[in-house]
């Protein structure tokens, strides 16, 4: 590829676009603060670990399918 290949020129597009942008960066970090609380902080307090407790993939296997069947006879 050469110095002014499709791929350089697009990624120089994008580069000199984010740097020209006043307003779009306090947005970009607006929405990388929202998908920091929505994939760390909720899964903290709403996500249990509850495979945690097995020690290997066996284990962890047959308590969800246990569960499954569980389920779908007891709905």
């Amino acid at each position: 590829m050469g110095k002014n290949s499709a791929i350089t020129r697009v990624f120089r597009f994008y580069l000199e676009g984010f740097r020209e942008m006043r307003l779009g960066k306090t947005l970009w970090l607006i929405i990388l603060i929202k998908l920091f609380i929505l994939f760390f902080i909720l899964r903290l307090f709403f996500f249990p670990d509850y495979l945690g407790r097995f020690d290997n993939d066996g284990e962890k296997g047959n308590h969800v399918s246990n569960e499954l069947i569980r389920r779908a006879i007891n709905p």
